[in-house]
């Protein structure tokens, strides 16, 4: 039986087979901590209900690591999941596929939101009741109509004023109040 050779990369490893820098420095900084704390590769390793041989493997940046994997070895080793990444060289940084490809998200293509406007009532209100359209014609209509009056592109222009202020299409007198579940009437239809 002839098997068939992968093109590109392998599991996050580099097109020459070698394991992701990243990778193997997550796998340094485990070992430091483990080091630090005293542990042993298989007291590491019963903690977090794996093989010794495991550990070796994360350590070395030869088996890659999960998230919940991740926040597991968070957990035994007392730190936080972004301790696993502090400090970072330039060069493991560098040497990632994700670099290496020139992949690069630009601004206009993920415009930032805020999580705060997630807890305004009225987005909140607008949520709760989007999600309790059962027809889905409707619900695709509405969701149509809104990113019509949307500012287009990230732009800054309202497409209902043509001004700059997308606050100038709002009723300047509202006053927009952090959500409240006790604000919630369930006994609404």
């Amino acid at each position: 039986m002839v098997q068939k050779k992968r093109k590109g990369t392998i599991r996050g490893r580099l097109s020459d087979g070698t394991p992701n820098p990243i990778d193997i420095y997550v796998g340094t900084r485990i070992r430091f901590r483990r080091t630090m704390l005293g542990l042993s590769q298989e007291r590491l390793a019963e903690a977090l209900g794996i093989t010794f041989q495991q550990v070796q493997k994360y350590e070395k940046g030869l088996n890659r690591i999960g998230a919940s994997r991740l926040w597991d070895l968070s957990q035994v080793l007392d730190v936080p999941v972004d301790f696993f990444f502090d400090k970072m060289d330039e060069a493991s940084q560098s040497n990632s596929p994700r670099k290496i490809s020139g992949f690069q998200l630009s601004d206009s293509d993920v415009p930032y939101i805020s999580t705060e406007v997630f807890l305004r009532r009225d987005v909140m209100d607008l949520v709760r009741h989007y999600i309790q359209i059962v027809n889905p014609k409707i619900s695709h209509n509405i969701l149509e109509l809104i990113k019509s009056i949307a500012p287009i592109n990230g732009s800054d222009t309202n497409v209902n004023t043509g001004t700059d202020d997308p606050g100038s299409a709002i009723d300047s007198d509202i006053k927009y109040q952090p959500f409240d579940e006790s604000d919630i009437d369930d006994t609404k239809d």
